[in-house]
């Protein structure tokens, strides 16, 4: 019993001097409570809202007030006229807007009921389902209010009747937000799996040695390496979208070559970051570890893809902007579902063009300092 006890506490020392198995035993526990605790809430927080407001009386004022101080909403802009609604909602920054009309406050007091608009952006179904529903049950209390106010005036009893508009999916169908999040986590994993192991496994094999003397340049060898797995990406994408359309019945309301150029953007940012974490693995198992579990869940949690961002904390924003995925769901979303051009998509675009400079670079400098080590 002495030998085992020995051996048992020699393998207590190799975990211990093993930074990775440590990390992989502590860290990730660790990780995983901090990002469900935070994320995982059907809470919505801090949702971006327009307001069109011709009336600006009392009512309306109180009731938007109202609106803004329950945390759930966050005032983005006051609208000065219906046209402006459109390109609030095609820039993909609200989440909804609330409209009163021109008098709010007088049908309110005099003909005991004032009509009232909620209009959501259904492209993601459940988020725009959850605002109403919180609109609804915040203008039901101000009403509650505003009634105790027309008791003591002797004033007839006001009511506010709330019409609820969807835009862009009116049968809330929640497709319309799973084919686009699916696609998304698709093209980064199926990317950045494929290229992350093409070094390593030149490594394993001992053929990097014959890249390493050979003609070409780092940039020549790591573009070429990206090359086959860009083409096979985009088919793999092409797959991905036909089966939408067809199966699903996602619309495609946006230019076709737009959404191509897109996907081969977002497709080769995630070949990009693939081929940085191959330069930094040594083996194939690490390369493959570092992409499926550094990527899936981050881009599944953080990108807005189950959960809305907004209703995260900011450090876990910040981390989710680093992500490629962040940029490229609405870009989909956005393309296939709200027919924008790249007009209203251009800033995630340049940010998407940014990261595969950056990853690309870095592969680069990884790559020389094998050469010159």
């Amino acid at each position: 019993m002495k030998r085992f006890f020995a051996f048992v506490l020699k393998e207590f020392r190799h975990i211990y001097r093993d930074r990775r198995t440590m990390l992989i035993l502590f860290g990730m526990p660790v990780v995983q409570v901090l990002l469900f605790g935070f994320v995982l809430t059907n809470e919505i927080k801090n949702a971006a809202i327009a307001v069109l407001d011709p009336a600006k009386d009392e009512a309306s004022i109180r009731l938007t007030n109202k609106l803004v101080s329950s945390g759930y909403f966050q005032l983005d802009r006051s609208l000065q006229s219906e046209s402006e609604l459109e390109p609030a909602f095609r820039q993909g920054r609200i989440k909804m807007a609330v409209v009163f009309p021109p008098d709010f406050a007088h049908r309110l007091d005099h003909e005991s009921q004032a009509p009232l608009q909620l209009i959501g952006d259904a492209s993601d179904p459940n988020t725009a389902t959850t605002l109403i529903n919180y609109a609804n049950a915040i203008i039901l209390d101000f009403q509650q209010e505003w009634a105790q106010t027309a008791l003591k005036q002797e004033a007839p009893m006001p009511g506010i009747r709330a019409e609820t508009h969807m835009r862009y999916n009116p049968e809330q169908k929640a497709v319309f937000n799973f084919v686009p999040g699916v696609m998304t986590l698709i093209l980064m994993l199926v990317s950045a799996m494929m290229t992350s192991i093409t070094l390593a496994r030149e490594k394993e094999m001992g053929t990097m040695e014959v890249l390493l003397v050979s003609p070409l340049k780092p940039i020549q060898i790591i573009l070429g390496k990206t090359a086959p797995y860009l083409a096979l990406s985009f088919l793999n994408a092409v797959l991905v979208v036909a089966l939408g359309m067809v199966v699903f019945g996602m619309p495609m309301r946006g230019s076709f070559l737009l959404l191509g150029a897109e996907c081969f953007l977002y497709m080769f940012v995630s070949l990009a970051l693939g081929i940085l974490i191959s330069t930094r693995a040594k083996t194939q198992m690490t390369a493959l570890f570092m992409s499926a579990l550094g990527l899936m869940m981050p881009t599944m949690l953080l990108s807005g893809f189950i959960f809305p961002r907004e209703s995260m904390p900011v450090p876990l924003q910040v981390i989710g902007a680093a992500f490629p995925a962040t940029w490229f769901n609405p870009i989909i979303k956005g393309i296939m579902i709200k027919g924008v051009g790249l007009d209203f998509l251009w800033k995630q675009s340049l940010i998407l063009l940014g990261m595969a400079t950056l990853f690309i670079g870095l592969s680069i400098r990884n790559f020389k300092d094998r050469l010159e080590g």
